[in-house]
């Protein structure tokens, strides 16, 4: 009998096998079938739909490898909207998503039980964000735009946690697996094409997010080098890169403590890019055993911590300069907001002015006052705005930047804050701010793979 122990390392070594030859066959021959330029054209690890477990036995090529092939094409003519309809019309048999997503890992567990490793000793937050991931697969099926922009990106963060091709075919047969068992004898065999349709389609931006991104640095190692406590739930971080490390302002990155494997979690950058290249990160805990608890309460000066590429596109644009610029920020959103501030204070074109609108349920949740105060007094081509109680919420928050703001803006508007600023974005656009000219990052949340109870992973949110 074979030893677990000793499969699922076999394993590990097959995966490694493939990831260079996969990664040979791309630096020598990039169009060839192995990195297939046809959106829709997810990748397998080989013929097979389900890779084989350790210890079992499974087809390879004559060196021992498993080649990656693409592998279930989607019909290129076949629209989106059609399988949303066919989704959205069976999510009364499959869920509530919780109940869903725990039979989906249930069986990919007990079938592959050593990819339990890949993942958190929790699995509260990896939950919450897949049902995240899948809502905003099945709200945007028909805007295959904004789906590939998002999977790429998940794909990009996945590859510090090991995830290879081979595993997304897994996913696929785990999740079959659980629609077919809450549905029962209900179950569409077109019903199903269309949940396997969409897995494909963003695992093809994933895989390709993730090869395209071979050549980048998954992480930087950084030490805490200071810490400002804020309050009994917040503080400051200073953190040094072993070496340069590369952002713009208004960008985020994902942060693994050494005392939470496998957890990453964004937080914004609170600073513009420095000469002696430190870092800052405002972090709010939010409850026991997360990412922001451990960063907040347990780590100290010298601490060594692990910090992912820059991310975001809250950041300051060709031509934003010449105009003037609105800045909306709530809770710890006011990180990414103070990196824009100093950003715009260097270049911006002198007689453009830029109005900050900080948003907050109380006075007391305005943690950095002496900071704001600061800025008022030695930039007066600053306005501060504070909004306060039921106006930062929504909507209202919306409608008192355009009450306040000279409107609609010829230049950018900034929003920095938790997902519930969605519903300000959808205000602000409703009052006739047209596209181009909003910079926010609130759809970054399921580009993360945290394993914390914490309540939302979007950077510079209430949470981080």
């Amino acid at each position: 009998m074979t030893d677990p122990t000793d499969a699922y390392e076999e394993y590990r070594v097959l995966l490694a096998r493939q990831e260079a030859k996969r990664l040979r066959r791309r630096l020598l021959t990039p169009d060839t079938p192995g990195t297939s330029n046809d959106p829709d054209t997810p990748y397998a690890s080989n013929a097979s739909s389900t890779p084989s477990a350790p210890g079992t036995t499974r087809a390879s090529n004559a060196s021992g490898t498993a080649d990656a092939q693409p592998l279930h094409a989607v019909d290129p003519g076949h629209h989106g909207a059609d399988d949303q309809r066919l989704i959205t019309e069976s999510l009364a048999l499959v869920t509530p998503f919780p109940g869903l997503i725990a039979d989906l890992y249930a069986a990919m567990f007990e079938r592959h039980p050593y990819l339990r490793g890949l993942f958190p000793e929790s699995m509260a937050f990896q939950q919450a964000h897949l049902e995240r991931a899948f809502r905003f697969l099945i709200d945007r099926l028909d805007r295959p735009d904004e789906v590939t922009a998002f999977c790429t990106r998940l794909g990009r963060d996945h590859r510090k946690l090991g995830v290879r091709p081979v595993h997304y075919d897994v996913f696929e047969a785990a999740l079959v697996e659980a629609l077919r068992r809450r549905a029962g004898t209900w179950w569409r065999a077109d019903t199903e094409e269309a949940w396997r349709r969409m897995l494909r389609r963003a695992v093809t931006a994933m895989v390709r997010g993730a090869e395209a991104a071979l050549a980048e640095r998954p992480f930087w190692d950084v030490t805490v080098t200071g810490r400002d406590e804020r309050g009994p739930d917040l503080a400051v971080l200073r953190v040094a890169p072993a070496e340069p490390y590369p952002y713009r302002a208004g960008q985020y990155a994902l942060l693994q403590s050494p005392q939470l494997a496998r957890a990453w979690r964004p937080f914004s950058l609170a600073c513009a890019p420095r000469a002696d290249g430190e870092l800052k990160f405002h972090v709010r805990r939010t409850g026991p055993g997360g990412v922001s608890d451990a960063l907040v309460t347990r780590t100290r000066v010298g601490d060594p911590l692990r910090l992912g590429p820059a991310q975001g596109a809250m950041t300051l644009q060709e031509g934003d300069r010449d105009h003037d610029a609105v800045v909306v920020a709530r809770g710890t959103g006011w990180a990414g907001a103070k990196a824009l501030l100093q950003d715009l204070a260097r270049r911006r074109v002198p007689g453009r002015v830029a109005r900050l609108f900080l948003a907050a349920r109380t006075r007391e949740e305005l943690y950095d006052l002496d900071a704001v105060a600061e800025w008022e007094a030695r930039a007066p081509w600053l306005r501060v705005v504070p909004v306060l109680g039921a106006a930062a919420e929504g909507d209202a928050l919306a409608d008192a930047v355009a009450r306040h703001a000279e409107w609609p803006p010829s230049g950018p508007v900034f929003v920095s804050g938790p997902p519930a600023l969605a519903a300000t974005v959808r205000g602000l656009c409703a009052r006739g701010l047209p596209a181009d000219r909003l910079r926010h990052d609130l759809a970054a949340a399921p580009a993360t793979t945290p394993d914390t109870p914490d309540r939302t992973s979007v950077p510079g949110g209430a949470a981080a």
